[in-house]
């Protein structure tokens, strides 16, 4: 028997087939399984390149319940945009568990800008209080832009104190949201963003914090996003030392995420880590226990979230006729 046609689905053919609203979705079932032990994800793998300023990561998955598997090749570039490129850069390829066959073969560049936005929005969905309604954006990249767009869906966001050093991130943000309803406020400093927020998502690539534990008040939710290789950090410890600390993936966090300084300092311990957002997705752990309680979601990025949005993608593409069938293997 022939192998079947592989799917193609380039940056326009995603970006139409993927709304934020079934990121999120999908997302949010993606955790609720890891959360349960049902997905099998090595952690990422990461191939560095300083001599070429930046680094590869391999992120395969597969997820049961979708029966979807697949391995997502992802690049971060910082100086990418001075070529006129972004700097994530991301391609995914999508199999058949069965039979190994490749299904599809589709840009995961703004798959990966969906998936992380929809992971702060579940992380918001089920740790931040509910009555939140003003949302510090510490950082007003591409990035901001999907946490936003997630967040405004779970929580009633009525204003957004946005800090960026650079004007015309700012600017491309503030047009960009001009009509949606909220409030957008820029703050010449991080703390003026951070006081009075009731969620936090910092979306930086500092190496030090920025963020201090006199500025965030009882009660709020920080999503830690930024931090996504060993040495990077934005949240000053006393805050997690303070907060229930919540993770995506032990492994990948321990390893890269906003603990990652911390532990290896020796300034956090493993057990000053309340636990995973799958878990309290799934209802197998407690997330926000009260009011006053400051949380924070520790993001490193799971293939799980890759692969449930492909799959996605995949299944609205074939339903829609959408895409270029070409033969990739035999």
């Amino acid at each position: 028997m022939p192998m079947r046609e592989t799917l193609f689905l380039g940056r326009a053919e995603v970006t139409r087939l993927l709304t934020m609203e079934t990121a999120l979705a999908v997302v949010e079932s993606a955790f609720a399984d890891h959360g349960r032990g049902e997905t099998r994800m090595p952690a990422k793998l990461y191939l560095d390149l300083p001599e070429r300023g930046g680094d590869f990561r391999a992120m395969p998955a597969y997820i049961p319940s979708l029966n979807a598997a697949g391995v997502k090749w992802v690049s971060v570039y910082a100086g990418n945009p001075k070529r006129g490129l972004p700097s994530v850069i991301a391609v995914l390829i999508l199999s058949d568990p069965d039979t190994s066959e490749p299904l599809a073969v589709m840009d995961a560049t703004y798959i990966t800008l969906m998936r992380t936005g929809a992971a702060g929005g579940v992380a918001a969905k089920y740790l931040s209080r509910p009555d939140s309604t003003v949302l510090a954006l510490i950082g007003a990249g591409v990035q901001s832009h999907s946490q936003f767009e997630a967040i405004r869906l779970v929580r009633p966001i009525r204003a957004v104190r946005l800090f960026d050093p650079t004007p015309a991130a700012i600017e491309a943000f503030r047009k960009q949201y001009a009509k949606s309803g909220a409030e957008i406020i820029v703050c010449p400093s991080i703390e003026e963003a951070i006081k009075g927020a009731d969620i936090v998502t910092t979306t930086t690539p500092s190496r030090a914090p920025i963020v201090r534990r006199p500025w965030v008040a009882d009660g709020t939710h920080i999503n830690a996003i930024g931090a996504d290789a060993v040495g990077k950090q934005e949240l000053e410890v006393k805050i997690l030392k303070d907060a229930r600390v919540f993770i995506d993936d032990e492994e990948q966090a321990f390893h890269s995420g906003e603990v990652n300084v911390p532990l290896s300092e020796g300034s956090l311990a493993p057990g000053d880590i309340e636990g995973s957002l799958g878990a309290v997705v799934a209802g197998v752990q407690v997330g926000r226990r009260e009011a006053s309680d400051i949380t924070v979601f520790d993001s490193t990025g799971l293939a799980v979230q890759d692969i449930a949005s492909a799959r996605a993608v995949f299944d609205r593409a074939v339903a829609e006729g959408v895409g270029k069938m070409l033969t990739l293997v035999g």
